[in-house]
C-alpha cells in the first residue's frame, strides 16, 4: 500500500515513516523542513533499509500539492504536517490558522479530486481544552484554550462535514498526548529548532550541558505538587498506533476518534526525576508564571484504541526516558 506522509521530516512522522517501511508500505513524504531536516529521512532509510520518496514542499501550495498527487501512486495519506506549539500559537494566532488549516483545505481537496479518500489524521488532546476530570475518554466535550487547539478541533470539524458529506471516506482521527523518546537506535529523534518548546526536549538540553537551566511553568496549580501532569508516550508506540489505525480503515469507510496515550500521568517534577535517574545527576531547574493556554492536568483513556485497535502503549517511562537521553548524547546538536 502507498502511503502519502504529510510532515513526514518531523519528530512524529520520521518515527511513522520509518514503522511503515518496516512493515512493508511505500512511503512518500511531503514537508516544507520549516521545523525538521530532510536528515532525519536519510536516517529513516538507512535504519529501515528501504527506500521512500521526498517531496520538499507546503501544503498550502496548491499547484504543488496537485503535482504530488498527479505523478505519485497514493493509496492513503497520514496527515501529521502543522505547527505545534502552544505557546506559539498565542503569541502568533494568524500563523497558526494560516498554516494549520489552509494546508489541510488544500490537501483534502487534492485527496477528492484524485479520490484518495483515506486518512489518518494528527490530532491533540488539546482539543479537549481544559478537562473537567481525568482519565480523558473520546465522548468528553472538546473546546479549546489555545489557538493550536483551537486549529485541529477546526480541522476535526472540517473531517466530520467532509464525512457527513460523502460517507466514503475512511478516517481516523488521532488525539494523542505527549510524545517522548526516540528510536532505540538513537539515529532519529526529537530535534526542534532554537529552544526547544516542549519539556522532554528542554529537559534533555539541560541535562546534556547545552541549556542552563529548565524552565518550570507554574507550580501553583491544583496538582499533586503545583505543576503540570500530563501523559507522556513512547513516540515508537505512538508511531504503530497510526499503522493500527491505517490498518482498522482498510476494513471499509468510518470516521473514528482514538486517544493514544498509556492512560497514567506525570508531573513536571516527577519527569525532572525520572531524567534524574538515567542521566545519574541533578537537573537545574527554575519556577516561572504559568504559560498561556496550558492546563493543569490531562491524562488519556486508552480502552477504546485497545479495544478497537489492538494497540497499546508498551514503553514505560524508564524506556522513554533513556531512549531520549540516547538521542540526545549522541545528537547534541540534532540533525545538524
Amino acid at each position: 500500500m502507498a502511503i502519502l506522509v504529510t510532515g513526514g521530516a518531523g519528530f512524529i512522522g520520521s518515527h511513522t515513516c520509518l514503522e511503515l517501511l518496516r512493515a512493508g508500505y511505500d512511503v512518500s513524504v511531503v514537508d516544507n523542513l520549516s521545523n525538521s531536516s530532510e536528515e532525519s529521512l536519510r536516517r529513516v532509510r538507512e535504519l529501515a533499509g528501504r527506500d521512500l520518496v521526498f517531496h520538499r514542499a507546503d501544503l498550502r501550495d496548491a499547484a504543488a500539492v496537485e503535482r504530488i498527487f498527479a505523478t505519485a501512486t497514493i493509496e492513503a495519506v497520514i496527515h501529521f504536517a502543522a505547527l505545534k506549539a502552544v505557546g506559539e500559537s498565542v503569541a502568533k494566532p494568524l500563523l497558526y490558522w494560516d498554516n494549520n488549516l489552509v494546508g489541510s483545505l488544500v490537501l483534502l481537496e487534492a485527496m477528492t479530486r484524485h479520490q484518495v479518500k483515506t486518512m489518518v489524521f494528527s490530532s491533540s488532546c488539546t482539543v479537549y481544552g481544559d478537562p473537567a476530570s481525568v482519565p480523558i475518554r473520546e465522548d468528553f466535550p472538546v473546546s479549546a484554550v489555545n489557538p493550536y487547539g483551537m486549529t485541529k478541533l477546526v480541522n476535526e470539524r472540517m473531517l466530520q462535514d467532509l464525512y457527513r458529506a460523502d460517507p466514503s471516506w475512511a478516517i481516523s482521527v488521532l488525539r494523542y498526548f505527549n510524545p517522548i523518546g526516540a528510536d532505540a537506535s538513537g539515529r532519529i529523534g526529537e530535534a526542534p529548532h532554537g529552544v526547544p518548546s516542549n519539556l522532554v526536549p528542554y529537559l534533555t538540553q539541560v541535562a546534556v550541558g547545552k541549556l542552563p537551566s529548565l524552565a518550570v511553568y507554574g507550580n501553583d496549580y491544583p496538582t499533586r505538587d503545583g505543576t503540570g501532569v500530563r501523559d507522556y508516550i513512547h513516540v515508537t508506540d505512538l508511531a504503530l498506533g497510526h499503522l493500527s489505525a491505517l490498518a482498522e480503515l482498510g476494513k471499509g469507510p468510518r470516521l473514528v476518534t482514538y486517544n493514544l496515550g498509556t492512560g497514567t500521568g506525570y508531573s513536571v517534577l516527577e519527569m525532572i526525576k525520572a531524567f534524574e535517574r538515567v542521566v545519574g545527576h541533578a537537573i537545574p531547574y527554575r519556577f516561572m508564571p504559568r504559560r498561556p493556554g496550558d492546563v493543569a492536568e490531562a491524562w488519556a483513556d486508552p480502552a477504546r484504541a485497545r479495544e478497537q485497535l489492538g494497540w497499546s502503549a508498551t514503553r514505560g517511562l524508564d524506556q522513554m526516558c533513556a531512549d531520549a537521553w540516547r538521542w540526545q548524547t549522541l545528537n547534541p546538536e540534532g540533525y545538524a
